[in-house]
C-alpha cells in the first residue's frame, strides 16, 4: 500500500465527509478503517481512476478529546466523536469508546 502526502488536509477532509482528490485524478474511495492496538487507525482508500490503494494513519485521541468525552460521559450523556461532530456516536468496542467513522478510541467504556 502506498502512503498519502498532506496527512493533515486529507484528515480534515476525512472527518468533514468531503470528497478526497486522488494523487492520480479521480477520488479516493475508503474501503474501511481499522482500529490499531495503541489507540489510532488506520484508513485504506483505493483510487477511483488507477485502483491503486492507499492508507492514511489517523493518530491517537488527543488528551483534549479524551477528557471532552470523559467529562460527558459522567455528565451522564452519549459523546459523539470530538473529530466528526454532532451525529457521529461513539459505540462501544470490547472496553474502548470508538468512533465508527475513523476507528480512534476515545475513552475506557
Amino acid at each position: 500500500m502506498l502512503q498519502l502526502d498532506n496527512e493533515k488536509q486529507l484528515l480534515k477532509m476525512l472527518y468533514s465527509g468531503q470528497q478526497i482528490p486522488s494523487p492520480n485524478g479521480g477520488f479516493l474511495m475508503l474501503l474501511g478503517v481499522r482500529t490499531t492496538s495503541d489507540g489510532s487507525a488506520l484508513a485504506i482508500f483505493e483510487c477511483s481512476v488507477s485502483s491503486l490503494r492507499y492508507e492514511l494513519t489517523i493518530p491517537k485521541a488527543t488528551r483534549t478529546e479524551r477528557k471532552k468525552v470523559k467529562d460527558e460521559l459522567e455528565a451522564g450523556s452519549e459523546p459523539d466523536c470530538p473529530r466528526h461532530g454532532t451525529g457521529a456516536r461513539l459505540e462501544r468496542a470490547g472496553k474502548d469508546l470508538v468512533c465508527r467513522a475513523c476507528g480512534v478510541a476515545y475513552a475506557r467504556a
